[in-house]
């Protein structure tokens, strides 16, 4: 019987760097494109720019589409979200720790392009037209006829390569709407079951 070797892996373009250990971006890319994931928008409230002074503008709605949100305890009830370092949510979450998150319809894929957009408008214009209501524990807005709707208060940050985990503890959760199917985001693109 003959021992014949592995065939040798792909080669990798010349374009795409690789790190020392492991695979290029471009690869970790197609490779976790076909994961399919739900669509939400995590949205918060910033503070107020003088909280003494109660004449003082009260902060900006914030709003990002997320595709890596998931429960990550059932006692207590805790989910996670992953943000880019230094991204306005990032930075938000650093400093306030009340935010809310909707599960986007399938209805919905307009919302999540609006609020995934690169150089996109300011926050307080994206949320202009919106139907969304406040979350009564958070302040933070909350996507009218989303599948689901949790409110959330940060227990813990973890820095993870470029990215950020925010671990949070859900404060509320309701089941607004039975509408529709979920949102989903898979090789690329937004998509829906069936």
């Amino acid at each position: 019987m003959l021992n014949t070797p592995p065939a040798p892996p792909s080669p990798t373009p010349a374009s795409a760097p690789r790190h020392p250990e492991g695979v290029s971006n471009d690869e970790f890319r197609a490779a976790m494109s076909r994961l399919a994931a739900g669509v939400v928008l995590v949205t918060a409230q910033e503070p107020p720019l003088d909280p003494d002074d109660p004449l003082a503008p009260g902060g900006e709605d914030v709003g990002m589409t997320a595709t890596s949100f998931m429960s990550v305890s059932l006692d207590p009830p805790l989910v996670m979200v992953s943000l880019r370092e230094g991204s306005r949510m990032d930075d938000l979450l650093a400093e306030q720790p009340l935010w809310a998150v909707s599960v986007l319809t399938e209805s919905q894929r307009h919302v999540a392009g609006r609020f995934a957009m690169k150089g996109r408008i300011s926050d307080r214009l994206l949320f202009q037209d919106l139907a969304y209501g406040r979350g009564e524990v958070s302040g933070a807005p909350l996507v009218g006829g989303s599948l689901a709707a949790l409110e959330c208060r940060t227990e813990q940050r973890v820095t993870a390569g470029d990215h950020t985990l925010v671990i949070g503890r859900v404060l509320s959760a309701r089941v607004p709407s039975a509408d529709g199917g979920p949102l989903l985001y898979f090789r690329g693109r937004y998509r829906q079951l069936g």
